[in-house]
């Protein structure tokens, strides 16, 4: 009976490929020595050593000529393939979980991964601002509910159009978009004050990530540090579409109504 802590027999299993081809295989079905040898593509000595090993560590049994896994092998083995699969999600969606983390999003672990990811490249740098302005424009027609960090000619081109195809639009911005949207965007800024179907809210604090949703879609976009779009989750997972609504009130019931910002400056 070994005394090895969690930590030796991870350490233990993950040293070695082989290690794990092995008991990925005796996972599927009991096989004999010289048949893991084919399987795994090793030696017989190799195969010997460390099935040798796992009987040590109790995950498997031999029974007649063949090796089983124990349960508590079927669990070591499926536990191992799961971190194997967390790993992986963590470098699809790394940047985009790292750039929310970084201003305080307070994003759930649990929806990382629900969803498709767009994510801007060296080799296609503007990636996340042309899916962003994709949806928008497939959220023509219906309420969109959005806030955003930054004020782009793409998403305002994309929020006119679907004004123009009869969508309710709620947006909440910051102080430094409203300024660079009444120098850069004036007649953008005069839709958003006279459209009846444009509603847009002025935050006092600064937005740092960006958001919307129409219908049962949410988008969440996490931004670098010079507020350049990085990366674009789309999901229809119940859960990132309460945490973007539960956002959106949230920035709304500190907002002023964009005329009042106006009127006062």
């Amino acid at each position: 009976m070994r005394a090895d802590n969690g930590h030796d027999g991870a350490q233990y299993l993950a040293g070695s490929p082989v290690r794990v081809a092995m008991l990925r295989t005796l996972r599927e079905e009991p096989r004999r020595p010289a048949e893991l040898t084919t399987a795994v593509d090793a030696t017989r000595t190799t195969v010997q050593r460390i099935l040798s090993g796992f009987r040590e560590r109790d995950w498997v049994v031999k029974r007649g000529a063949a090796y089983h896994v124990t349960p508590s092998g079927k669990r070591v083995h499926d536990a191992y393939e799961t971190l194997l699969d967390e790993v992986d999600l963590a470098d699809r969606y790394g940047q985009f979980a790292a750039e929310l983390e970084r201003v305080g999003a307070d994003f759930p672990p649990s929806a990382v991964g629900a969803g498709e990811l767009t994510v801007a490249a060296d080799r296609n740098p503007l990636a996340a601002v042309d899916r962003l302005t994709e949806l928008l424009r497939e959220g023509c027609g219906s309420e969109i509910r959005a806030f955003s960090p930054v004020v782009i000619r793409q998403f305002n081109d994309a929020a006119a159009e679907a004004l123009d195809e009869g969508a309710e639009v709620q947006l909440v911005i910051d102080r430094d978009v409203v300024e660079e949207s009444i120098a850069e965007f004036a007649p953008a800024t005069d839709r958003a004050l006279q459209d009846e179907g444009a509603t847009v809210y002025v935050s006092p604090e600064p937005i740092e990530y960006g958001a919307f949703r129409y219908d049962d879609v949410a988008c969440v976009t996490a931004y670098d540090r010079r507020n350049n779009p990085r990366c674009v989750l789309e999901s229809m997972d119940q859960e990132v579409i309460e945490w973007v609504d539960d956002r959106f009130e949230s920035f709304v019931d500190e907002a002023q109504r964009l005329s009042a910002v106006v009127e006062n400056a």
